[in-house]
This record gives structure tokens, sequence and C-alpha cells, in this order.
């Protein structure tokens, strides 16, 4: 009866600490949300149709959002960008569209019918004030960074309904933060007669993460340093310049999981950026092809976006 006893108590114990021993480990590092390291170099990455983006260089991690387990690329709301080091450059054309489609989109939004341009060390906005009659008004105003990572637009000269406001403004201490009201524009904030603009809130999805260190003007466009001054991330191919490269923790795409994930997007055609857009990366990875290494990891090569024409061609990989 003892030797019974023993054994009953034994077999307690044993499924006791069965029960608590963590057999799943894989189940809980997916529930940590592993982010997903990346590394990109030249790419010409699109938004949309028309607000895109121009990448030297992105450093950094994807990382998943609400209630995604991790990034999925059919998803751009599945995952955030969150940025350690990276160059980027938006041309003015690209701005003009991304203030008139994404950011003043509603109908209820302070300022419509918006026209970027550039010219030597000034950033020139023009519009009309929605909210106070669709007058017609022009900036002129320098960049900078800001201490919290964003970009301030200094105006230095204002005009509404063709005349010079800047003046009148001053004399009855009217400012721009007066005149629009930025509280439901996403990644915008007035302080007095600057624009503050917030490029975490800025984009549309995937949504990036980061503090802008630098901002520059070179030709028509806008270029933004994020944290350090250089890439940082070794090429993980050797003459492979244009590139976007995956690693660690779990991401989907189509019908595939990777796990422990090892994956480079490779532009087939290295003389110029790689032109990619995630919404049609399906037709870039069908007109492409894809080895996989002796690690299983995944090489993809791709080609760029404004190549493909109705729809993806069949691609055969020479031998």
């Amino acid at each position: 009866m003892r030797s019974r006893s023993s054994l009953h108590v034994c077999l307690v114990l044993i499924l006791g600490l069965i029960g608590n021993f963590p057999w799943n480990l894989q189940s809980q590092k997916t529930s940590e949300k592993l982010p997903v390291a990346t590394a990109m170099r030249n790419v010409h990455y699109h938004f949309t149709d028309s607000i895109l983006i121009d990448i030297r260089w992105v450093d950094g991690r994807l990382v998943a959002e609400g209630a995604h387990d991790f990034p999925i690329f059919d998803d751009a709301n599945s995952f955030r960008l969150v940025i350690d080091s990276a160059n980027m450059a938006i041309t003015a054309d690209a701005i003009t569209h991304l203030l008139n489609e994404y950011t003043f989109a509603a109908h209820d939004a302070p300022l419509k019918k918006l026209t970027v341009s550039i010219t030597a060390d000034k950033v020139k906005v023009k519009g009309s004030l929605h909210t106070k009659g669709d007058i017609p008004f022009e900036t002129e105003g320098t960049l900078a960074a800001t201490d919290d990572g964003k970009i301030r637009i200094h105006a230095t000269k204002i005009r509404a309904a063709h005349l010079p406001a800047k003046g009148i403004m001053d004399l009855f201490g009217i400012e721009i933060a007066d005149l629009v009201k930025t509280n439901k524009v996403p990644g915008l904030t007035v302080e007095k007669d600057d624009l503050i603009l917030d490029p975490q809130h800025l984009f549309p999805p995937p949504a990036i993460e980061g503090k802008v260190s630098a901002v520059t003007l070179h030709g028509d466009s806008i270029v933004m340093t994020f944290g350090n001054s250089k890439a940082t991330a070794k090429p993980p191919l050797r003459d492979v310049a244009n590139y976007m490269a995956y690693r660690g923790g779990t991401l989907r795409f189509g019908k595939l999981t990777m796990s422990d994930t090892d994956m480079i997007l490779i532009d087939e055609n290295q003389r110029d950026p790689f032109d990619i857009y995630l919404s049609h990366y399906k037709e870039q990875l069908v007109a492409g092809y894809s080895k996989t290494t002796r690690e299983n990891g995944l090489l993809v090569y791709m080609p760029d976006h404004s190549t493909l024409k109705h729809g993806a061609r069949n691609k055969v990989p020479a031998k």
C-alpha cells in the first residue's frame, strides 16, 4: 500500500511539473512579437501610385502592430518600421500628392488644393484656406530638424488673397495657428508661424517610427536623415547594391510564413534603384524567381514595378 501511495504522489508531482514546463517555446516566442531585422538599400518605395519615397538606406526592424503576432506583407497595417538609421528623400511632387491625397484628404481639412515647390534653400506651399472660405494663400519657409526628431517649416513669407500678409498678421497678433486648426490632421501641428511635420504619422501605412536628426534640400527633394548619419548594417551579398533584407522573427507573405526569417528581395536590374510597390509585390514576385540558400534562406530576384505592364510577365531564370 505504501509503495502505491508513493507512486501516486510521484505521478501527481510529475504531472504538475509538466503542466508548468514551457514545452511550446515557439508559441511563447511568437507571442512576444519578435521583430524582424531589416536593411534596405537604394529603394524607390511606393506607398501609393503617386506617394513614394527614395530610400538611400534604412537599418531597423519590422514590429507587429495590434493583434498581429508578426508582420504580414499583405496587410500594411500589420506592422510598423522602427528606424535605427536611415536616409530618405521625397520630391516636391510626391509631397504635393501626400498632402492632398492623405494628410488633408478629409472633407473638413483646413487646407486644400496644395502645391509644394522647392527653390534654392526655401520650401514654397500654395493652397487655399478651406475653413476660411477657400482664401488662396502662399507661404515660403526654411526647414530644420526639431530636438524631438520632427521637421519644422519656419514661415518667412506669407501671402493671403495675393496680398502680403505677414506684416498684417504680426500687427494684429494673428499667427498661422489661428488660421489653421490641425487637431484633426495626422502628423501636423502648428507653433506660432511654424508648421511641425511628424514623419511617424505623416505617411500612409506601414507606419514608421524614428527621429529625424537632420533635414536638407537637394534639387527638388527634401532629404531626411534618421538616427545615425551613416548606414550601419553590412551588405548581405557581394555585388548587390539594391535590396531589401529581412532576418529573424516571423514574416508572412502570401500563403507562406517564414520562421527565423532569412530572406533578401533583390533588384534584378542593379543599374537603377529598386522600384517596389508593397501593394503589388505579388506581381513583382510572380514576374521574378527565387533561390534557396544552403542555410535555408531565400533569395528573391524581382523586376522593378515600373517595368511591369498588363500584369506580371513569366520569368524563367537563366541557366
